[in-house]
């Protein structure tokens, strides 16, 4: 960029001061001059097109037809600068007194292409190996000038960097660019097109000279695309990119953003940057490309985040290492939006099957230590927390390191897989949980009440919440304290034998309830849960369908006995239905089963005793009253023949 303005600046002196030299010479021959000049000392071809029209009052210079610059011999790209017109003027008197003051520089529909070969040569340097006798040394090169108004109309810019096969264009540029001193401010306004989307620029440079020389120096900067703005105010520098200050920006929802980047607008979920994103803070961006905030105050939707944050753009995504710390965190739209406690709870007729979009967890690598008042995670709701969260190429994988919840604490690992549609999984201990709404948020069940620790390792895979339900396994156990089963009188039904002891008012009050379970193709198996309480004790064994949101469930029941010694009567309850319409009925044909098998079992004692009383048969282990009668009896036989046969002999 220095070469180009300084040589520039160089050529304007001296075609100016051709100019004035020689004012009786023809224009045509001034232009032969002034081309075979630039081509000496750039190495490149300069045509101009047209006439050249010099002006000698009351301002100094000139305007020409096209004019073209060619290309370096390694590029392919077409000319270097092509411009329809361009016009020059300069104050005569500042000049007579030397001093280079243009007063206006004004390009015409110009086409401006910059390029970087694979080999790092770059098509603005003039000189050496580049070719063109132009060095610094060069008289009129870096000469201080002034500039009152330079104005582009209809600008083209392309940059092509054929390392990393990068192409940057700018189209419609109308821009005007003042220097009222060189070694002071400059002021550049500029509009133009990028990918489609069209943007405004205002920039201030602080030190005009310093900043030509590539060296950091005070710049404000304020951009407007659509409905994204922002601003910079600090220091910058150009070659290598760097700079340091405060910046403020409101980039809306990424969209006009990501247009004037050339990337696709970042899906980011609901309450993470879907609708709104604000920055605001101390930026530091250095020569390697890394961008990095202190200090700064995040908006994402309606979430609240201060960050302390580190940006690298190397390697094959960028990659995020931040301190976050937040308010109330909505992380909902990363699972979905909604547990199953939305849309009417275990009263719905199935869970969510909206698309659950994670394609945000691909725009790049994090590291974040997360510290948060509360966070939303549809699933399940959760107090103070402190956690580590990690993306690796589309996988998110949040380390609970301590987590309040439902009154107790929640610890363990959750993890969002974004690689190949989706999966969600986890291997978490719930401690110390309120039971009904932690169950009311995860599944839309409210009638369990107490307290408890629970723990699940579980691995649902799908794109949407209905999809992983159905397909989720794992195992798990749970250990609960006092509380109760509401919609459920357990003693009730045993002591009357109806099933009618259910709905509201209904419960079973238990000091106890242990189980484990395992899950696969989202149904949940359990077959050693165990019901202490103080009117009845009962054990189950059955399914429950999550995915289906049904049960298939069997507990059998013992009502103890009162102080009148009434109860003691066991009967197996059935638990069917939907969730939303559970089905309850007692087990008549076990029941049935069992009566008869008290019975037999009461005769088969009854008739054991008579044999012992009244024919002296002692059941041994392991016999049936059948045997031992036999068995009696076999020896009732071997002993009186054994007698009969010692009176035959004689007693001998």
């Amino acid at each position: 960029m220095r070469w180009i303005v300084r040589l520039v600046g160089a050529l304007v002196v001296l075609v100016l001061l051709a100019l004035g030299a020689v004012a009786l010479i023809p224009a045509e021959r001034i232009a032969g001059l002034f081309i075979g000049k630039f081509e000496t000392l750039t190495g490149r071809n300069l045509t101009l097109e047209g006439s050249v029209s010099p002006s000698f009052w009351p301002v100094l210079g000139a305007r020409t037809g096209t004019v073209t610059i060619s290309n370096a011999e390694w590029s392919d790209a077409g000319p270097m600068m092509q411009a329809e017109a361009l016009e020059i003027g300069v104050d005569l008197a500042a000049l007579i007194a030397g001093e280079v003051r243009i007063t206006g520089v004004e390009a015409v529909n110009p086409r401006l292409v910059l390029e970087r070969s694979r080999d790092g040569q770059e098509n603005w340097v003039f000189g050496g190996s580049a070719g063109g006798t132009v060095t610094t040394d060069t008289p009129g090169v870096g000469t201080p000038f002034t500039l009152e108004k330079g104005v582009i109309r209809g600008g083209t810019l392309i940059f092509i960097d054929h390392r990393s096969g990068t192409r940057t264009e700018l189209t419609g540029m109308e821009a005007e660019l003042a220097i009222p001193d060189y070694e002071g401010e400059a002021q550049v306004s500029l509009s133009a097109m990028r990918g489609g989307q069209a943007f405004t620029a205002d920039v201030t440079l602080g030190a005009f000279r310093s900043f030509l020389d590539g060296q950091v120096g005070p710049v404000e900067l304020a951009l407007t695309a659509g409905k994204a703005k922002a601003s910079f105010s600090g220091r910058a520098g150009w070659n290598p990119v760097a700079g340091e200050g405060a910046l403020t920006a409101d980039l809306g929802d990424l969209t006009e953003i990501a247009a004037l980047a050339g990337i696709t607008r970042p899906a980011l979920p609901e309450g993470l940057g879907a609708r709104r994103v604000s920055v605001e803070g101390q930026t530091t961006v250095t020569d390697a490309g890394s961008v990095h905030l202190r200090g700064a105050a995040l908006q994402l939707d309606d979430t609240a985040l201060t960050v302390d944050a580190d940006l690298t753009t190397a390697g094959e995504r960028p990659k995020l290492s931040a301190k976050v710390t937040a308010g109330a965190l909505d992380l909902r739209g990363l699972t979905g939006g909604q547990g199953g406690g939305a849309g009417g709870g275990a009263q719905a007729a199935g869970w969510p099957k909206d698309k659950i979009d994670v394609s945000a967890l691909s725009a790049m690598d994090a590291a974040v230590a997360l510290t948060a008042d509360s966070a939303d995670l549809g699933l399940a709701k959760l107090g103070p927390l402190q956690m580590m969260v990690t993306i690796d190429r589309a996988r998110a994988v949040f380390d609970i390191r301590r987590v309040a919840a439902y009154d107790g604490t929640v610890s363990g690992q959750f993890v969002v897989n974004g690689r190949s549609g989706l999966s969600v999984g986890g291997d978490l201990t719930f401690a110390g949980m309120a039971l009904q709404p932690l169950l009311r948020d995860f599944g839309g069940y409210e009638r369990l009440i107490g307290t408890g620790d629970l723990r699940v390792k579980f691995l649902g895979v799908g794109n949407s919440i209905d999809a992983i339900m159905r397909g989720l396994k794992g195992d798990g156990s749970l250990a609960l304290g006092k509380g109760e089963i509401r919609g459920l009188d357990i003693a009730g039904m045993l002591r009357t034998m109806n099933t009618s002891y259910v709905g509201e008012g209904q419960k079973t009050v238990y000091d106890s309830i242990t189980g484990s379970f395992t899950m696969d193709k989202g149904v949940l198996s359990n077959s050693d849960l165990k019901l202490i309480s103080p009117y009845v004790t009962a054990s189950g064994s059955g399914k429950v369908g999550l995915g289906t949101r049904t049960q298939d469930y069997r507990i059998k029941a013992t009502a103890l006995a009162d102080a009148e010694g009434q109860g003691g009567l066991t009967a197996p309850l059935m638990i069917t239905g939907t969730w939303a319409n559970p089905k309850f009925a007692l087990d008549l044909e076990a029941l049935a089963d069992q009566e008869l098998a008290d019975e037999k079992a009461a005769l088969e004692e009854a008739a054991k005793r008579k044999l012992e009383e009244e024919l002296g048969v002692v059941q041994q282990e392991g016999e049936s009253l059948e045997d031992a009668a036999r068995r009696r009896a076999e020896e009732v036989i071997t002993d009186e023949a054994r007698k009969a046969l010692e009176g035959l002999l004689g007693g001998n």
